[in-house]
């Protein structure tokens, strides 16, 4: 016998060595097995019959691909669909919701609407975006959400849309017009997107809880705002980040001069919390007021009980976040409207410099229904707007390029069937990207990704509906959102008025893109000169 067969019988005699390499050849000849089995996806992902996988590698799947693709992950996902060829395809990643992504319009319309009571939001959803949007509308279902889209449906009325609603965006549209006029006058460069935020910001306080922060007077950022901003990125990071959780805890030892999202969420509480009990007191002392915090306190839950301060906080945040579907109750609506007016205001103006001859079609149209002195009476205002067809088609083409919400998800309470025949079981989620549905060449045509306006009427010259499923920009089904109409009808009166006064001219060599997020902000936003129109 050799001197290494020696050694090797010697090493293996031994009782500990030999339990060693029986554990650790087990363990290797468990991951081989296992690698065989689940070649191109996670470790226990499912199979589905008759639905594109798109492969990935042994028992870590695409996980190593999003995360690179991160910052880009709409696009990424678009190739995916464009590769395969197909609207519904299932992808294998640590971070990702089990189930299938899809862009499918029919698949659309049966989880939010012909199936609508076996999807639900879902408990991965809920934990990520619980911090901000509370249990408000955006994030409840069942009884929870039935008795606050009722509440909310009460406050979203024609009546408030034509004259309240109306009479706020165009007295902030004031402060606007004193930034911009500063700029022409000192020939500077300001970035549109952040001019916008501040006035959605300022507008839907006001309107939500009857209070000014006063964004657009201020300089820098508003405390309120950048907190709801920084938890905002903050939920995206839960929801596709498995190790997000890691990263809060490192930053919060090591970097300890960085405000923690324990902070920024006291500080959102703080606002509101602040705004309630004052609010209170003075409807106490018998004081009426015009906003929504205002109408929620006449409100009943699904117990019917007047709401609890926690209730109030979610319903006003939830309406200030509105623009898609009605949301986690305040706190959500409000960031859902200010956060994707402002981003559509930004988009709209990127489109329309880059197509000059939509906003000459744009101009004549405003020109010929929004005089000046108009703005003076807010019914006649709200009625102009919405006659304005093609000002309508401006904006419906700007959220089917740049939707507010480019992706969402629904998670099934039972086995099902997708009208494309992909099974689904109880417990696993459908996440559809209306960003993808909106650029996809099979659903819109060969021109998918050409901004036309034009493509938003009939040849009798109306203006076209497309189903909720093919332009799920406003959500679809009993969900569809409550403040739609409040966003068309800001975004419309913000961009009339100000195309109406000013003429805006790109600075050249910007990187326009999208930031990853809830919704679909300019990562770096959009610079622009200012100039009054002749």
């Amino acid at each position: 016998m050799s001197l290494l067969q020696q050694s090797i019988t010697k090493l293996f005699a031994n009782d500990k060595w030999s339990r060693t390499a029986g554990i650790t050849g087990g363990a290797l000849g468990l991951v081989a097995l296992l690698a065989m089995k689940y070649n191109d996806r996670i470790v226990f992902d499912t199979y589905r019959k008759n639905t594109y996988h798109h492969p990935g590698k042994p028992l870590i799947g695409s996980t190593f691909d999003v995360f690179a693709n991160l910052e880009e992950f709409d696009d990424y996902i678009l190739s995916i669909f464009d590769a395969a060829d197909t609207l519904t395809v299932s992808i294998s990643a640590v971070g990702l919701p089990v189930g299938v992504h899809t862009i499918d319009p029919a698949v659309i319309e049966h989880i939010l609407k012909n199936n609508f009571e076996n999807y639900v939001k879902g408990e991965h959803f809920h934990n990520s975006t619980v911090d901000v949007l509370g249990h408000g509308i955006f994030n409840a279902n069942g009884e929870n959400w039935k008795w606050q889209r009722k509440a909310a449906s009460i406050i979203f009325n024609v009546k408030n849309f034509r004259d309240h609603f109306t009479e706020v965006f165009v007295d902030e549209l004031e402060l606007v017009n004193k930034i911009f006029d500063k700029v022409a006058l000192e020939n500077q460069v300001v970035d549109f997107q952040d001019v916008m935020y501040k006035f959605t910001l300022d507008s839907f306080v006001l309107i939500s809880f009857g209070t000014n922060v006063n964004a657009l007077t201020t300089d820098g950022k508003v405390p309120f705002a950048e907190a709801f901003d920084e938890m905002q990125k903050n939920s995206f990071e839960r929801f596709m980040n498995p190790f997000e959780f890691v990263q809060r805890r490192a930053n919060e030892i090591f970097r300890p001069w960085k405000p923690t999202m324990g902070q920024y969420k006291n500080t959102i509480d703080s606002f509101v919390d602040d705004i309630i009990q004052r609010r209170r007191q003075e409807l106490t002392n018998g004081g009426e007021f015009k906003d929504l915090l205002s109408r929620f306190m006449n409100s009943k839950n699904d117990k019917n009980e007047p709401l609890t301060d926690v209730q109030l906080r979610d319903a006003v945040i939830n309406i200030l976040l509105a623009g898609r579907p009605p949301c986690s109750s305040m706190i959500s609506l409000f960031k859902k409207i200010r956060d994707t007016t402002a981003g559509t205001l930004a988009w709209m103006l990127y489109y329309l410099c880059t197509h000059p001859e939509v906003e000459a079609k744009l101009m004549q149209e405003i020109q010929e229904n929004v005089p000046f002195g108009l703005e003076q009476d807010p019914p006649a205002l709200y009625e102009a707007i919405k006659s304005m067809k093609y000002a309508h088609a401006v904006l419906y083409e700007t959220l089917r390029l740049s939707p507010v919400v480019p992706v969402n998800q629904k998670t099934a309470l039972k086995d099902d069937v997708l009208p494309d025949g992909t099974p689904l079981k109880a417990g696993e989620t459908v996440v559809w990207h209306s960003y993808g549905v909106g650029r996809c060449k099979k659903i819109w045509g060969p021109d998918a990704r050409e901004y036309k306006p034009s493509r938003w009427f009939t040849p009798d010259g109306d203006l076209r509906r497309e189903s909720q499923g093919k332009w799920p920009a406003f959500h679809a089904g009993p969900r569809v959102c409550l403040g739609q109409n409040l966003a068309i009808l800001e975004t419309l009166v913000a961009m009339s008025l100000l195309l109406r006064r000013y003429k805006f001219t790109m600075v050249p060599d910007q990187h326009i893109t999208y930031q990853i997020s809830l919704t679909m902000p300019m990562k770096y936003g959009i610079k622009v000169t200012v100039a009054p129109r002749d």
